[in-house]
C-alpha cells in the first residue's frame, strides 16, 4: 500500500498482515504513519496504490454501510458530541445496522448495555458526553467502536488519557474479544503494553514496515535502538513471561532501513 499527501510520501509500499482472531499492535515513533495506515484500512483516506483486505474482501470496494459492518475505527482524537449522553454515543455504533426509518431494537440495546458494562461505564451512561474527562471520553469512544460489532477493530492510541487500571481493563477486554474471533489492530506507543497484550506486532518507521511478527521476536534491543533511538533491555516479565521493555538512555540516531521481506499482506 502506498499513500502520498501533497508531495510527501506517508505510506511507502507497506505490506503486512494481522492474523484473524488476534490482537495486533502497530508500533513506531511519531510520524511513522500509524494513524494514516489505520485511516487507509478503514476507508477514511484512499491509497494511491494497493488495497486493504479483510480475508478475501477488498474493503475499498465495499459500500460504506457494508464496510461499517465489518470495520470499526476508534480515532486518537476524541470528538465532541454536543447534547448526547454517554449511552447515546455508544449507541451510535449500532448505526450501520439500522434501517432508514427504524430505531434500535432489543438486540441493539442489549449490545450497548453489555459494552457499557464491559468498560465500566454503566455509572456514566446518563452523563452528558461533553462533561466527561479525556480518559472517560476515550473509554466511551472505544465502547462505541466495540458496540459496532465489527470483524476488524482499528484503534488509534486506545490507552491515551487512561490510568493504569483503565488501560489494563481495555486491553484485557480486547484480548477477550479476539478470543471470540474479533481481529484487533491498535496503534500503541507503550512497547511494554504491546508486548504484554499483542499476539503480533508491526513496526513502522518512515512509512515503511521495519519488522513484523511475535513481540518476543521483533522487540529486540537492536531494533528499539534503530527505530526509537533509545537504549533498552528486553526482560522477561516475572509473572507472565512476556517481554518487558526497560529503557536506560537516549541513543545516537541510527539510519532506519526498511525490510521488504515481510509477510504477505492482506491489510
Amino acid at each position: 500500500m502506498r499513500f502520498t499527501r501533497g508531495r510527501r510520501l506517508i505510506i511507502d509500499d507497506v505490506d503486512c498482515t494481522v492474523p484473524g482472531g488476534s490482537v495486533g499492535a502497530l508500533l513506531g515513533p511519531n510520524g511513522a504513519g500509524k494513524s494514516t495506515l489505520l485511516h487507509l484500512i478503514a476507508g477514511v483516506e484512499h491509497a494511491d496504490a494497493g488495497a486493504a483486505r479483510l480475508g478475501d474482501r477488498d474493503l475499498a470496494a465495499l459500500r460504506r454501510r457494508d464496510r461499517a459492518r465489518l470495520v470499526a475505527l476508534a480515532e486518537q482524537e476524541v470528538q465532541d458530541a454536543p447534547g448526547l449522553r454517554v449511552a447515546e454515543v455508544v449507541a451510535l455504533g449500532r448505526t450501520p445496522y439500522l434501517g432508514a426509518f427504524a430505531g434500535p431494537d432489543e438486540h441493539d440495546r442489549a449490545v450497548v448495555r453489555r459494552t457499557l458494562d464491559d468498560l465500566g461505564l454503566v455509572d456514566l451512561a446518563d452523563r452528558e458526553y461533553a462533561t466527561l474527562s479525556g480518559g472517560e471520553r476515550q473509554r466511551v469512544n472505544l465502547a462505541r467502536a466495540i458496540a459496532q460489532e465489527p470483524e476488524l477493530l482499528l484503534l488509534d492510541e486506545p490507552t491515551n488519557h487512561l490510568d493504569v487500571h483503565a488501560q489494563l481493563t481495555a486491553l484485557g477486554l480486547l484480548r477477550a474479544l479476539a478470543g471470540g474471533g474479533l481481529t484487533v489492530l491498535a496503534a500503541l506507543h507503550d512497547l511494554s503494553l504491546a508486548a504484554a497484550y499483542a499476539d503480533h506486532v508491526v513496526v513502522l518507521a518512515e512509512g515503511r514496515v521495519r519488522a513484523a511478527g511475535a513481540p518476543g521476536d521483533v522487540l529486540t534491543p537492536a531494533l528499539i535502538r534503530e527505530v526509537w533511538s533509545v537504549e533498552a533491555a528486553v526482560l522477561e516479565h516475572p509473572a507472565t513471561g512476556r517481554p518487558l521493555i526497560a529503557y536506560s538512555e537516549v541513543a545516537e540516531r541510527a539510519a532506519v532501513t526498511s525490510d521488504r521481506d515481510g509477510a504477505s499482506a492482506r491489510a
